[in-house]
């Protein structure tokens, strides 16, 4: 047609109407869009564009009746089917609206008006010349590209959300966790409380659609409630209260000689080298099960002091316990002790005294020929109940004391 209106039939003129009208071709794709997967692109962004639900079910209507699948190429992308065609095809909606539904795509810059000198809408041929009057879909098409990137957008907001509620609900439970165990090894601390009154009061907000910034706002509280439980469970702050503990510690030393000076025939040689063979929980012994929940009663800075050639073969930090189990981990494969071994001592012991006795053999390997027997043999007396880690640790100290 050599003139495209601009104003509708019958209808005030609006600045929607006074658009471009004809877009720069860098503005368009240049390849035909499958209509209904940017449809569903739309309805994925449809908040960026100003549309409901409502308003695409009315587009859905309007792109039936366009007849080829894809937008785009040398076809006319007007569609001109009556009000009455369109609420038929809508299931019955009504025309009013219908209308008002339309009135917003044409608002949001999603389709426009082209109205015949009389209203209706026709498509009239003359030869090879087509002028039709009705909906234009050219400015969907014209938007694929500005609609497939609103939707990607979208998505890794929501790909965000989505993890981040997986991070705020994993940390919610270990606070529930952290909050049972700390009842149980140190009771009456009001922290436990709260951390569970919080891990509550999550579980609860977790049950709604929450945004970002509230999932932020959450995590930040789980984080700092975390670090206070675990600097109260095993941290530096559990120093003090294991101060008893650890003197109780030091008169056991002094009257017991299970210490790692009174034990030649596990470090050198001999007999006793044979003892990786032994098992230390044999069904047939009499087992005194450890208590494998509870933290080592000595402080983990005494542990550290004790055994400085950790430092030079484990880079991390080592402020908590589960940091210290971490370093064991990895210096006891050099050190030659099996996994079995280690997994037995972990379970007669507990991690944590386990991860003392390899920390504490690191320190005196050149005196030791066989690590993993000498562990097997510890993790038997352990599962006897007849070993403590605190000895070794203070022997040790005293050997630094010395030199």
């Amino acid at each position: 047609m050599e003139y495209t209106p601009i104003s509708p039939f019958m209808r005030p003129i609006s600045h929607a109407h006074l658009r471009v009208i004809e877009r720069p071709e860098s503005s368009v794709p240049g390849k035909p869009v499958n209509k209904w997967e940017l449809l569903r692109e739309l309805s994925k962004a449809q908040a960026a564009f100003g549309v409901s639900e409502r308003d695409l079910t009315v587009l859905q209507g309007l792109l039936s009746f366009f007849p080829d699948d894809a937008l785009g190429g040398n076809t006319e992308m007007v569609v001109f089917p009556s009000n009455k065609a369109i609420c038929e095809r809508l299931n019955g909606m009504p025309c009013s609206t219908m209308r008002r539904h339309l009135a917003r795509l044409v608002d949001a810059g999603l389709l426009m008006r082209r109205d015949s000198p009389n209203g209706k809408r026709y498509v009239r041929k003359r030869g090879e010349d087509r002028v039709a009057f009705g909906f234009d879909l050219s400015p969907l098409y014209c938007r694929a590209e500005e609609i497939a990137r609103a939707a990607e957008a979208v998505r890794e907001a929501e790909d965000r959300v989505r993890r981040l509620r997986e991070v705020v609900s994993l940390m919610r439970r270990d606070l529930a966790a952290l909050a049972e165990f700390g009842e149980e090894i140190q009771p009456g601390l009001g922290l436990w409380d709260q951390l569970s009154d919080t891990a509550a009061l999550t579980a609860r907000a977790l049950r709604r659609k929450l945004s970002l910034e509230e999932l932020s706002a959450f995590r930040t509280e789980l984080e700092s409630l975390l670090d206070q439980a675990r600097n109260v469970i095993d941290g530096p702050d559990t120093e003090e209260m294991n101060t008893n503990d650890a003197q109780f510690e030091r008169h056991h030393h002094n009257s017991n000689k299970e210490s790692i000076d009174l034990e030649p025939a596990l470090e050198k040689g001999g007999a006793a080298a044979g003892a990786p063979d032994a098992d230390p929980c044999e069904p047939e012994a009499e087992v005194k099960e450890p208590d494998m929940r509870r933290v080592p009663k000595i402080p983990l800075h005494l542990v550290l002091t004790s055994c400085p050639s950790l430092k030079t073969f484990y880079q991390g930090d080592i402020r908590h316990w589960h940091q210290l189990f971490d370093a064991a981990c990895h210096v006891r494969p050099a050190m030659g002790i099996s996994v079995s071994a280690w997994e037995e001592a972990q379970r007669c012991m507990g991690p944590e005294q386990a991860s003392i006795v390899v920390v504490a053999m690191l320190e005196r390997f050149a005196d030791i020929r066989s690590p993993g027997g000498y562990l097997r043999a510890l993790t038997s007396k352990a599962a006897a109940g007849e070993f403590s880690c605190g000895p070794m640790v203070m022997a040790l100290i005293g050997r630094r004391s010395a030199a």
